[in-house]
């Protein structure tokens, strides 16, 4: 038997090397590697077990394959009852599947944990929660603030993932949900290396999938962030699960965004919203009247963008100024969208229709602290930005959205019929839309102004 080598392993990528450095040739990363004794397991002693293979002569099994048409019908989901959660989730949890909810600290995870935990509880569902961070009181402290004492829950304090997998198997009830909060500080005690470390991540939730997978029970683990809000521990963790849920928010907001960046039982870049208050998070009904400001009056530099957050249309006001500058290098500040399409669409406004904004200050803020990643939004900032450069205000109750090429024209986006539909919802009268755009107007009360290039908008602009 080969003897068992020491290794060290980065803590931010996970490449392995057989000697320290002080920075990792993988990710680029310094001071990240640490010693890790190899797991003395043999290679497959994770894997899934195939009850129903049959054995052969060179140490292998031969596994049965299936056709693609199966008689099996679709699990059945459980739905939480948390309607922005359920939407996230496709529907609902899906038996037998693993997620992974990760944010920053305080944002309101364990928070949520409790509260998805007690509405299953209320229909009768067995769930296990188990919490590696906080002890069994200070677990009923919160749910007793937030009224969800009475809620019949199986709680755990332990981090050993031994014990963890012994006391879910020997139970006598078939969880429905186990929630791991977080898997950051669960152990293996065949890996030799301390809590946290990515040889001990990836070989914990490996384990914790597969048991939930044999047991048909819906897994959720709580991971931890880095300070670039990426979650920490290896990257392939994000692989091994199902979804992939991100809270997103500032401590000291009281709304909260759920995102999912990756779901294999529904859509992806779905997003919920949530209030934060003393009684936990409750769900805000109308997502589009948190993005948009109550200021009355026409000001220029606001624009409204009708965006798309998955299979979701929401709409969110764009705020821009654009100031005269008595520094060499003027300045660029942006929150919430990309600061590079930004200068993008400054180059385009100055190189095809003459407006001189490259010598100016631009502030660029989206409202209610959404980020916003489709390019459909070109075309709102560039009408945001002719407006505050104009100093004149865009017409009130009016949506803008299009993508905008590097020669000027306004191009087509994806459903534009959702986008109109939301924003009639609304009340808004008009749209600036494409002139490529074969929309369908939901009413003949909105009014769609179609527009070619971005020389058509400065125009449009000129003559409020």
């Amino acid at each position: 038997m080969a003897r068992v080598r020491d290794r060290y392993v980065c803590q931010s990528c996970g490449n392995v090397t057989s000697k320290w450095t002080g920075k990792c040739d993988a990710c680029g990363e310094w001071n990240t590697i640490q010693l890790e004794a190899a797991s003395k397991s043999p290679p497959g002693s994770m894997a899934f077990s195939t009850p129903s293979s049959t054995p052969v002569q060179d140490g292998g099994n031969v596994i049965d394959f299936v056709s693609l048409t199966g008689g099996q019908a679709e699990p059945r989901r459980f739905k939480t009852g948390i309607r922005e959660y359920d939407h996230i989730c496709g529907g609902g949890l899906v038996p037998g599947s693993t997620l992974l909810l990760g944010g920053d600290p305080g944002i309101g995870k364990s928070t949520l944990l409790l509260q998805i935990c007690a509405r299953l509880a209320e229909q009768g569902l067995p769930v296990a929660y188990i919490s590696g961070e906080e002890s069994i009181n200070q677990i009923r402290l919160r749910a007793k603030r937030m009224n969800l004492e009475g809620a019949d829950l199986q709680l755990a304090c332990e981090t050993g993932l031994r014990d963890i997998l012994t006391s879910l198997s020997k139970s006598p009830a078939n969880h429905a949900l186990i929630v791991i909060d977080s898997i950051q500080t669960m152990w293996s005690d065949v890996i030799s290396a301390a809590p946290g470390t990515v040889s001990q991540v990836r070989a914990s939730a490996q384990e914790l999938i597969r048991f939930a997978k044999q047991s048909n029970s819906a897994l959720l683990m709580v991971g931890h962030v880095t300070k670039d809000g990426q979650l920490a521990g290896p990257r392939v963790l994000e692989h091994m699960v199902d979804t992939v849920l991100y809270f997103e928010g500032e401590r000291g907001d009281q709304y909260r965004i759920l995102r999912a960046v990756k779901n294999r039982f529904g859509a992806t870049n779905e997003i919920g919203l949530f209030h934060m208050g003393d009684k936990g998070l409750a769900e805000v009904d109308n997502p589009s009247e948190l993005f948009l400001s109550e200021q009355s009056g026409d000001v220029p530099g606001l624009a409204v963008f009708a965006g798309m957050e998955g299979s979701r249309p929401v709409l969110v006001e764009i705020q821009t100024l654009v100031a005269s500058t008595s520094l060499g290098t003027p300045r660029r500040a942006v929150v919430g969208w990309d600061a590079s399409r930004l200068a993008m669409i400054l180059a385009v406004l100055d190189a095809r229709c003459g407006l001189n904004l490259g010598q100016h200050d631009v502030y660029l803020n989206v409202a209610g602290g959404l980020r916003i990643n489709e390019p459909a939004a070109d075309l709102a900032v560039a009408a945001s930005l002719v407006s505050s450069a104009l100093n004149r205000p865009l017409p009130q109750n009016t949506v803008v959205f299009g993508e905008i090429s590097l020669s000027g024209a306004i191009r087509l986006v994806a459903q534009p019929e959702a986008r109109l539909r939301e924003a009639e919802r609304l009340g808004f009268e008009r749209a600036i839309v494409p002139s490529t755009s074969e929309t369908r107007r939901p009413s003949s009360q909105l009014e769609c102004i179609k527009l070619g290039d971005l020389n058509e908008l400065v125009a449009k602009i000129r003559e409020i």
